[in-house]
C-alpha cells in the first residue's frame, strides 16, 4: 500500500485486520474488557482501515465483526466522553468511529451477535448488509437516557424499516429481536451462535465472485435509489452503463460463459 500514511498501532491490537480467501477482509473490534466501546483508537484504526480497504483492488468485500462472541459494539467509550474527549470519536469525514459517514465503494458486511445497540448499531446500519445470530437485539436506546441517536440511527432505522415498527423503535428505545429483524428486512442472513462468521463468508463469496466494477456501479445506485427521482437514477445508471460495459471485465464474463469456466476478473 504505497503512498498511504503508516497504520495506527491500534490496528491489530483494538482493531484486528486479516485479509482471507485473497479476497474478503475481516476486520474484528478487539476491546473486549470494554466490550469494542468505540474510542480514539478504535476511531483512527476503522478511518484507516476504511481508507486501506478502498484503495486496495485485492479486497471485494469488507466483514466488520467482533473479536469475541456475545457482543458486537457497546457504542461510544463513556469514558473518553466523560474525560473530554467526545471529538476523538469522531472524524470530520467518516462521522463517528470514523466510519458512519465515510465514503466507500466496497460492499461492508456487518456480522453481528448479542446486544447491537446505540452506537453500535449505527455502525451495524452504516454497513450495506448484515448477518446476526438469532441471539443478536437491535435498538437505540438513546431517549431512555435523555439523548439522541446522531451518528445516523434515526434516520437509517427509518429507512431500512417498516415506518410503524422503526417509529416504536426510535420512541421506545426497546430493542427488536433478530427474528423480527430478519423478517423486516434488516437482517440478510440469520446464524446460529458459532457460525457468524461462517455464514457472513459465505454471503462475502458470494458478492467477492461478481465483477468488481459491476458490483461497485450497482451497489452505487442501489444505495440512493430512495434518495433520488427517477430521473435522476436513470442519469446515474445511463453513466454506470457506460463506464461497466466498456470494460475489461465486461467482455471476459461472456467469454468465460461460452467457455464454461470461472472469469479472471480485472476490475477494469
Amino acid at each position: 500500500m504505497s503512498g498511504m500514511m503508516a497504520a495506527p498501532g491500534s490496528v491489530g491490537r483494538e482493531v484486528q485486520f486479516e485479509l482471507v480467501e485473497r479476497n474478503i477482509a475481516v476486520i474484528r473490534l478487539n476491546r473486549p474488557e470494554r466490550r469494542n466501546a468505540v474510542n480514539g483508537d478504535v476511531t483512527r484504526a476503522l478511518s484507516w482501515l476504511v481508507a486501506r480497504t478502498e484503495a486496495d483492488p485485492a479486497v471485494a468485500a469488507v466483514i466488520l465483526t467482533s473479536s469475541t462472541e456475545g457482543f458486537f459494539c457497546a457504542g461510544a467509550d463513556l469514558s473518553a466522553i466523560a474525560d473530554g474527549r467526545k471529538d476523538e470519536l469522531s472524524t470530520p469525514d467518516g462521522g463517528f468511529a470514523g466510519f458512519v459517514h465515510a465514503e466507500r465503494s466496497k460492499p461492508w458486511i456487518a456480522a453481528v451477535d448479542g446486544p447491537v445497540l446505540a452506537g453500535g448499531f449505527e455502525l451495524c446500519l452504516a454497513c450495506d448488509m448484515v448477518v446476526a445470530t438469532r441471539t443478536a437485539r437491535f435498538g437505540l436506546p438513546e431517549v431512555k437516557r435523555g439523548l439522541f441517536a446522531a451518528a445516523g440511527g434515526v434516520n437509517r432505522t427509518a429507512r431500512v424499516l417498516p415506518r410503524n415498527i422503526a417509529l416504536e423503535l426510535v420512541a421506545t428505545g426497546d430493542p427488536l429481536d433478530a427474528e423480527r429483524a430478519f423478517g423486516f428486512g434488516l437482517v440478510n442472513r440469520l446464524a446460529e451462535v458459532g457460525g457468524l462468521l461462517a455464514e457472513a463468508l459465505m454471503l462475502a463469496r458470494a458478492i467477492a465472485a461478481n465483477a468488481p466494477l459491476s458490483v461497485r456501479e450497482s451497489l452505487a445506485i442501489a444505495r440512493v435509489a430512495n434518495e433520488v427521482s427517477d430521473a435522476e437514477a436513470r442519469r446515474l445508471s445511463d453513466t454506470a452503463t457506460e463506464l461497466v460495459f466498456s470494460s475489461e471485465d465486461a467482455a471476459e464474463g461472456p467469454r468465460a460463459f461460452l467457455e464454461k469456466r470461472t472469469p479472471n476478473w480485472t476490475g477494469r
